[in-house]
């Protein structure tokens, strides 16, 4: 079946009860047991809720996986994940990734025992000088939240096997339209639902997907166990999302392309990162295990001064100053104070993450409308 049709048909079948098309919202606590412990799958809907059952079933299709498990937020899923370790456990982490994970590493799990090493992953192969016998774990996220470096996932599976450890690729900046890491030979895919699955800034959710039925089983215990669970309507939203990622996709990738070549040339404009251009790191490995580039851009102002570009963050009209990203309207964000606000001055700059750095979420209003927003910001 192809992504399209999956987008709207998988994880869906019409109401048994009435024939609706659309998956009902069941707005229920709890079900009634025929008799004690006896029930027809569904107990408590801190464990299960149809609703979201059927999301779930969708975004595994759409990754290609056997499992996914939906949790009230991305940041509650990367948690998750991380409740698989014990004290002593060691993880590699991409050194450029999203400020709130990085916040939950160092902020919460280190102070349980677990040790991160944070590692360049433009090269799979740096992952090896880290690696230990209380090493468990690689986290990849790809492409990077705010300067789109990319990962390569084949690599990194294929070191990840060799030492028996856990590969999890944050999928959110890619969405499973352009990239399927399970397919590459990640363990957990994991994503921030709020952003392009969801698309309509209204929702907060997370997922994790996997074609492993141990960790699948470990994972949704800890779903039960913590309680992060996502409410029915917000399910509901996200599946309605869904049926129109595919046609949000093509335009993002649209939008994204001709905004890129816009800003490359801008007078105004010292770099623009976007994994579509040749000369962006890992770009050919980007073309190998990505359908298409996306609609996230970053770029750095010629002008490093802070005021100049708080006043080129608050001069557009079309693009909203705020946090998120992956919506159909389009969002301008200033990583260091915002997304990456989090993240220690010295080390957010070693990635690139610096002062005079804007990330562009393109949405899919346009072509025409946005490029004029960005002259007049830039002028």
């Amino acid at each position: 079946m192809k992504f399209g049709t999956k987008a709207i048909h998988a994880g869906v079948k019409p109401d048994p009860a009435t024939g609706a098309i659309m998956t009902p919202i069941y707005q229920t606590s709890t079900y009634v047991q025929e008799t004690p412990g006896v029930h027809k799958g569904f107990g408590y809907a801190r464990g299960k809720n149809p609703t979201r059952e059927a999301l779930q079933g969708s975004i595994a299709a759409l990754e290609n996986g056997k499992h996914c498990i939906c949790f009230s937020s991305g940041v509650a899923a990367t948690d998750a994940v991380l409740k698989l370790l014990s004290p002593g456990d060691e993880v590699i982490a991409g050194e450029n990734l999203y400020g709130g994970s990085y916040r939950l590493f160092t902020g919460i799990f280190e102070k349980f025992g677990i040790k991160f090493h944070f590692v360049n992953l433009d090269e799979a192969s740096n992952c090896e000088k880290f690696i230990n016998a209380n090493t468990k774990m690689i986290w990849a996220e790809t492409p990077t939240n705010p300067t789109m470096q990319i990962a390569d996932i084949v690599a990194l599976s294929s070191i990840s096997k060799k030492h028996k450890l856990i590969l999890v690729a944050d999928n959110t900046f890619a969405s499973p339209y352009l990239q399927n890491p399970l397919d590459l030979g990640a363990d957990i895919v994991m994503h921030s639902v709020t952003k392009y699955i969801s698309g309509h800034s209204d929702v907060v959710m997370g997922a994790l997907v996997t074609n492993n039925d141990e960790l699948h089983e470990k994972l949704y215990f800890i779903l039960n166990t913590s309680g992060a669970n996502p409410g029915p309507m917000d399910s509901f939203l996200v599946l309605r999302g869904i049926k129109t990622l595919h046609l949000r996709m093509e335009r993002h990738c649209f939008n994204g392309r001709k905004v890129a070549e816009f800003l490359k040339t801008h007078p105004k404009i010292e770099k623009v990162f976007w994994p579509g251009f040749q000369d962006h790191p890992n770009h050919e490995i980007a073309k190998q295990q990505m359908r298409d580039y996306g609609g996230m851009i970053s770029i750095v102002l010629k002008d490093q001064t802070i005021e100049n570009t708080f006043k080129v963050a608050g001069s557009f009209k079309l693009f909203a100053l705020a946090e998120s990203l992956g919506g159909v309207e389009s969002l301008v964000n200033h990583p260091a104070t915002m997304t990456h606000g989090s993240v220690p001055k010295e080390t957010r700059e070693k990635v690139g993450v610096v002062d005079n750095l804007l990330r562009l979420s393109v949405g899919v209003e346009e072509i025409e409308d946005i490029i004029e927003d960005l002259k007049q910001a830039l002028a």
